[in-house]
């Protein structure tokens, strides 16, 4: 009766419109009060024990990185970089949207400081050029969900903290998928656009872009490439990307001042108040999970009913494009990746392949309405209405939606340059 109660509950909360934070927080109650001695102050010491981790640490330097550079000029220059080096391929100013959001994804771990960044200076340009504009509101929309797969990408770090999954490895492996829905987004862009060009190739203008942009170049080899050689964590990259960040923006490109960025640091904290009360209630909630021993059980039930990966993945990826659409990509992880994660283990799937179809999966709920979040993003951004955005994204979710299946059963895409 009590897992009955607690089903009906949460479903009058969902009926009521309560955010994530209250359902969960609810939900955990429950659980503590109804299975346990009744003491929610036990709630307060898992939730502690469970994020007493060191690489919890990246997950907020990575936000406050990102949004310097969002903020600062590291972006316009990565943009023109990728302009000068397009500028004679067909739809060469839509092929470069796809590279500056690919790059800048490298250095923002995070899909709407992506979208923004890159958004606010390539949809006039887009436009301006002569593409209309819902295909430019759909590139830069689909462009932005490449900060959740490119490394550093925080939903892995959530993925890797909530699984004892190796956050190194899974930002490996995001590199094959982020590579290939690039590519489609640039197959698709040339098919539609090939006729649509940007001018000659002018090496000056290209050495030009490269000297302006060099330190922002250099930013995703200072912090992937120290990563990947092991000469620091996660974490401590993190802390290396807010230094760098913050010396090229004020020291060298000189674009933001004390005070800006000061607001760039209360927006930033801002930003994580809504994030870290969700963190922690799941983190308890995966505390009790693991001492009721739930995942075992979870694992044990399915063993007979599902017995092959691949209708595992299946239903995994039916699961999720559902829940994408209803939940933003954070709580989503938080919530079943312990519970998928023991699952797909014991039917022999690689935990980081794993990893990686739940974020493209989850990322596919940026673009999906009513919850998709660059969907909201871009309407106040690029100021049309929803239904205008909603129409312009069709095109790239069925790109990523076949990107998925190959994610889903190509692994070797995602493993190859794992361990």
């Amino acid at each position: 009766m009590s897992g009955l109660g607690l089903a009906l509950l949460v479903v009058a909360l969902l009926l009521l419109r309560q955010n994530v934070l209250v359902i969960l927080g609810v939900a955990v109650a429950w659980c503590y009060v109804a299975f346990t001695d009744g003491s929610l102050g036990y709630i307060v010491l898992d939730a502690w024990e469970a994020a007493n981790k060191e690489l919890l640490l990246s997950v907020p330097l990575y936000v406050l990185a990102g949004n310097i550079m969002g903020r600062g000029a590291i972006a316009t220059r990565l943009i023109r970089v990728a302009r000068a080096v397009t500028a004679p391929i067909p739809a060469g100013l839509a092929v470069a949207t796809v590279g500056s959001c690919a790059l800048f994804a490298a250095v923002s771990g995070s899909g709407t400081v992506t979208l923004l960044a890159i958004g606010s200076v390539m949809y006039p340009a887009l436009v301006q050029a002569g593409y209309p504009r819902s295909f430019a509101i759909g590139l830069l929309c689909a462009g932005g969900t490449l900060g959740i797969i490119i490394p550093p990408s925080i939903p892995l770090i959530l993925y890797g903290v909530m699984t004892q999954t190796s956050v190194t490895d899974l930002f490996m492996g995001g590199l094959g998928p982020g590579a290939l829905l690039s590519g489609l987004f640039v197959g698709y862009a040339l098919l539609r656009h090939w006729r649509l060009r940007g001018g000659r190739l002018d090496l000056a203008e290209v050495g030009s872009a490269v000297r302006s942009g060099a330190f922002a170049l250099a930013m995703p080899a200072v912090i992937l490439g120290g990563i990947y050689s092991g000469r620091f964590t996660a974490t401590e990259s993190a802390a290396v990307a807010v230094v760098y960040a913050i010396f090229v923006e004020v020291a060298v490109h000189r674009e933001l001042g004390v005070a800006g960025l000061r607001g760039v640091v209360l927006e930033t904290a801002r930003m994580l108040g809504s994030l870290f009360p969700v963190l922690m209630l799941a983190l308890a909630l995966n505390v009790f999970l693991t001492y009721e021993q739930v995942p075992e059980r979870l694992v044990g039930l399915l063993s007979g009913a599902v017995t092959e990966p691949a209708r595992f993945l299946l239903a995994t990826n039916a699961l999720l494009l559902a829940v994408g659409c209803l939940v933003d990509i954070g709580s989503a992880i938080l919530i079943l990746a312990p519970l998928l994660h023991p699952v797909g283990v014991a039917l022999g799937i690689d935990p980081v392949h794993l990893g990686i179809v739940i974020v493209v999966n989850l990322e596919l709920g940026y673009l999906t309405p009513p919850m998709g979040l660059n969907l909201v993003v871009a309407m106040l951004a690029f100021r049309e209405g929803f239904g205008t955005i909603c129409r312009a994204v069709v095109p790239f979710i069925g790109l990523m939606l076949a990107g998925l299946l190959v994610v889903t059963f190509w692994p070797a895409l995602t493993l190859a340059l794992v361990r």
